[in-house]
């Protein structure tokens, strides 16, 4: 490690933080149906949409109507998603003529697009037609990321209201949010993107001959545009294999920086904003200093593992002075590889400037348990204010039962029913993650055929690709072969489990939330907005998180760190 480094790392959070505070308070006046610099604009265009859909705008729905109508508007995506890649050979701007994706890997990527997963199962660039990446993936790049915000909008409504029995409109806050939040920043960062020489063209391709005087073809297409919104909507699904590792979606220091504050911007600003929202910025400030202690600390064990290498390669004789550089791009350097890992895996991003199967053990560790948690801190789009409210609510019923007084937050008593539905949501993501993870390998099928690794490392890429589909992330350790008819649907379900059998439950503790009568803070309630509360958070969400996985995590990554530091392979 470097001061450099740390340089490096704290001036880009400090560039997201500085834009964070002031896009609160767009994302706050979006959340409260006010007016924003784009209404000029805008509000026309939302009105013609309404009328099409039919949607009174001024009419709220109850907990269970926000969630029929986030389903069905999700069931509608996916449906017209995997049309579009079976008939994709059939269909215009398809210019390299690109056949129709396999009805099983077309079922994986419609799952991953619409619930803001992004895991690609495929090469971009050798296997979706530029309409495909355009009108499909790009179009969900949008709609998946704002309702992940539209459902945090519910439960944060939960909170800042009383005896109420609506949670909002989800179709109001859908076109508000991609309209007023997601659509303009994601035109500045394209050009932005284009500028420092991501491209952007219907071209398919350009034959050129390198310096060795071989002919080659090069893929091309509209990157910027999707690039743009990959980043800013935390879903991470690249038009190229590599993702953010090619240079023609990440070609500089200058664009990889740009990124990181992309993916973390609206993260970030939707803390803020829930502060402004509920009426007290502290409790907003509370949650991020929260998340910014697992961010930071993240960022520091694999900044340190990653530069101080790995003995078996030192022992073939290999300079460990340039630590760990496997899997690298040289043009980003290990500070910014170690902070794009911890924020595409402490967000639902999921896009990568390096291979997370070439981190060391530790380094790896860090995304893998971001993952396991369900990409928290900052989170993705919404998915990781109303994923950390959820924690939250746990914390303070434990610090009830820890005094013997029924535990309040935010002025709401949190009682059995808002326990049971915060469980239930916490509880799905071990069924999922370790019950797949479990049957995977017990298939020899998969041991024979789709792990890069055998051993501990190859539990790893099993168990990671598990996580990162119900967490909604979609980034994976790559040495997994996923593209089969078992990991495509197993993988597929788990994203959708992920989503909405995380989110119901959420929707419903808005409801019960909102129906409540918003109490005064008296001289028992324990303070939610200090020190004492970050600790508890901090403290609640390792206990709670080790406790799950820990017997899995041991049998992985921290195998293989003893391994390594006895010089053994794994």
């Amino acid at each position: 490690m470097s001061l450099a480094g740390w340089i490096e790392i704290a001036l880009t959070l400090a560039l997201v933080v500085a834009a964070a505070i002031p896009f609160s308070v767009l994302i706050k006046q979006v959340y409260a149906g006010e007016r924003t610099i784009f209404s000029p604009v805008f509000a026309p265009v939302e009105r013609l949409f309404y009328a099409i859909a039919g949607v009174d705008e001024k009419k709220e729905q109850s907990w269970l109507g926000y969630t029929i109508a986030m389903i069905v508007f999700s069931i509608a995506g996916f449906l017209s998603l995997y049309a579009l890649q079976r008939l994709q050979n059939h269909l215009p701007l398809n210019p390299r003529g690109f056949d129709a994706v396999g009805p099983d890997l077309a079922f994986n990527t419609s799952a991953s697009f619409i619930t803001n997963t992004n895991w690609q199962n495929y090469g971009g660039e050798t296997t979706m037609s530029h309409l495909t990446q355009m009108l499909g993936l790009t179009v969900h790049n949008f709609l998946s990321a704002a309702t992940g915000l539209a459902m945090a909008f519910a439960l944060v409504r939960g909170f800042a209201r009383s005896t109420t029995q609506t949670v909002g409109n989800f179709w109001v806050d859908l076109t508000r949010i991609v309209f007023h939040v997601l659509l303009p920043i994601s035109i500045v960062v394209a050009l932005v993107l284009l500028v420092l020489g991501v491209p952007q063209t219907l071209d398919g391709s350009v034959d050129v001959t390198g310096l060795d005087g071989v002919k080659q073809t090069i893929s091309l297409g509209p990157v910027a545009s999707q690039e743009a919104i990959k980043e800013l909507g935390t879903n991470g699904g690249g038009f190229f294999n590599a993702n953010s590792s090619h240079p023609f979606e990440n070609p500089n220091a200058i664009s990889d920086l740009l990124e990181i504050w992309s993916l973390l911007l609206i993260p970030v600003a939707s803390v803020f904003a829930f502060g402004r929202a509920v009426g007290d910025p502290k409790q907003g400030r509370a949650i991020l200093a929260t998340m910014a202690i697992f961010l930071v600390v993240g960022v520091g064990v694999v900044y340190a593992a990653e530069t101080y290498g790995n003995p078996i390669v030192t022992a073939l004789g290999v300079d460990p002075s340039a630590g760990n550089m496997e899997g690298k791009e040289v043009r980003f350097g290990q500070p910014m590889v170690a902070l794009f890992a911890t924020g595409t895996s402490g967000t639902s991003t999921g896009a990568v400037n390096n291979m997370h199967d070439s981190l060391t053990p530790l380094a790896g560790l860090v995304p893998m348990f971001n993952l396991l948690a369900g990409c928290i801190w900052p989170g993705g789009v919404g998915a990781g204010l109303y994923g950390f409210l959820v924690v939250a609510i746990i914390a303070v019923f434990v610090a009830g039962l820890m005094v013997g007084r029924t535990p309040e937050y935010l002025g709401k008593k949190i009682e059995a029913r808002e326990m049971k539905l915060a469980m239930l949501a916490v509880l799905i993501y071990p069924l999922v993650v370790l019950g797949f993870s479990g049957v995977s390998l017990m298939l020899q099928t998969v041991l024979d055929n789709d792990l890069g690794n055998n051993g501990p490392h190859g539990l790893s890429e099993v168990l990671y690709a598990y996580a990162s589909a119900n967490a909604n992330n979609g980034s994976a350790f790559a040495g997994l072969t996923g593209s089969n008819l078992w990991f495509n649907t197993t993988l597929g379900i788990a994203m959708l489990l992920g989503r909405f059998a995380y989110v119901i439950p959420v929707l419903a503790l808005a409801g019960a939330l909102g129906a409540k009568k918003k109490i005064p803070a008296s001289s028992g309630t324990f303070p939610t907005d200090g020190p004492l509360f970050v600790g508890l958070l901090v403290g609640v969400i390792v206990i709670l998180y080790l406790l799950q996985y820990f017997p899995a995590l041991s049998l992985g990554p921290i195998v293989e760190h003893f391994l390594m530091l006895e010089g053994k392979t794994f």
